[in-house]
């Protein structure tokens, strides 16, 4: 059973619950089919075909071992990984880290099919470092929601390698897959995606439950009095407010304590108050788990509170503060 099959109405939690965790693997795995990266005019594949994607890789990895290799020496060679080297990354490929939370290397990804495939992420290369707070700032169409979807596991890139927590998530099957994102990433939308037919305490259990994990609505009580709702446990998604909602899936995100949290305009359809006690409850309780920290915003207000800002234009990294930081430390 896929989650495209399952009738949420007609199932209701037990049946959910009892799904084994086979069809819905996760709350995120219906938002991935649901979320659409914002401005991004190529619509997403309902499926996209596992030989077209390895085609397209063998191709890429073909043309990028014609390409001739620079020499790499000292501390910089020590920190990349060997499928990398002699790869052009661009600003950020001073930046490779030994150990990150988060490692990207020459990812592109293209969506839509015939005329109406575009290009959306162009030789992404970039790497975040564990308990980094990070911006990926830009407008409307820059791709990066897009990219936010692919540091999740949540899309697959054409070509290019996605290391979360060292392990390579682009080549996992989609079993694999969901369960390592589960217990390692956390996931907050911008259009919540709550199961209408759960009470807050089961949207947020039900992460748990389907890992298996022991004391879930316990665990899910604790989660939502941390985000102020202690008071709203037994209602459903359309008995609350828009920024009740939001911090349901919040908590959802968090309870499984996950390394890394990423965020996609978590404020996006809540007005200019409720999303900034949102962001301040996000900023908080990233603090407190000691998570890593990805947040996509159009907001220079908002991405400044990060402490470090990746801009995006066209499907491409246009400037990165950490690399201007490092680029200043060095003239020092």
């Amino acid at each position: 059973t896929r989650v495209d099959d399952l009738d949420v109405k007609a199932l209701g939690p037990e049946g959910l619950l009892q799904n084994g965790g086979k069809g819905l693997v996760s709350s995120e795995a219906i938002a991935c089919r649901e979320a659409v990266a914002e401005g991004d005019d190529a619509q997403r594949p309902g499926v996209r075909r596992a030989a077209e994607r390895e085609k397209e890789r063998e191709r890429r990895e073909k043309d990028l071992a014609k390409t001739p290799k620079a020499p790499i020496s000292g501390e910089a060679a020590s920190a990349r990984r060997p499928e990398i080297f002699g790869r052009h990354c661009g600003l950020s490929e001073r930046l490779f880290m030994s150990d990150p939370a988060i490692s990207l290397a020459n990812v592109n990804l293209a969506l839509g099919s015939g005329v109406a495939r575009a290009q959306i992420l162009h030789d992404i290369c970039l790497d975040v470092a564990k308990g980094e707070t990070l911006a990926l700032l830009g407008p409307s169409g820059s791709g990066k929601s897009t990219l936010l979807m692919v540091m999740a596991g949540l899309e697959a890139p054409d070509s290019g390698s996605v290391y979360v927590g060292g392990r390579r998530i682009d080549r996992m099957d989609e079993d694999a897959l969901a369960r390592f994102r589960g217990a390692r990433i956390g996931v907050v939308f911008q259009a919540f995606h709550l199961i209408q037919t759960l009470t807050a305490l089961e949207n947020v259990a039900i992460p748990l439950e389907l890992a298996g994990e022991a004391g879930a609505f316990e665990r899910a009580r604790k989660a939502l009095a941390q985000v102020g709702l202690d008071h709203r446990l037994r209602h459903y998604p359309a008995q609350m407010s828009g920024g009740e909602q939001q911090r349901v899936a919040l908590a959802r995100a968090l309870v499984a304590n996950p390394s890394i949290l990423v965020a996609d305009e978590p404020t996006g359809n809540l007005d200019q108050g409720v999303g900034a006690e949102i962001m301040e409850l996000i900023f908080a309780l990233n603090r407190a788990h000691g998570s890593t920290l990805v947040l996509v915003t159009h907001d220079e207000a908002l991405a400044s509170r990060c402490r470090r800002i990746v801009r995006l234009r066209n499907g491409r990294i246009e400037s990165d503060s950490a690399a201007l930081q490092d680029v200043e430390h060095a003239g020092a």
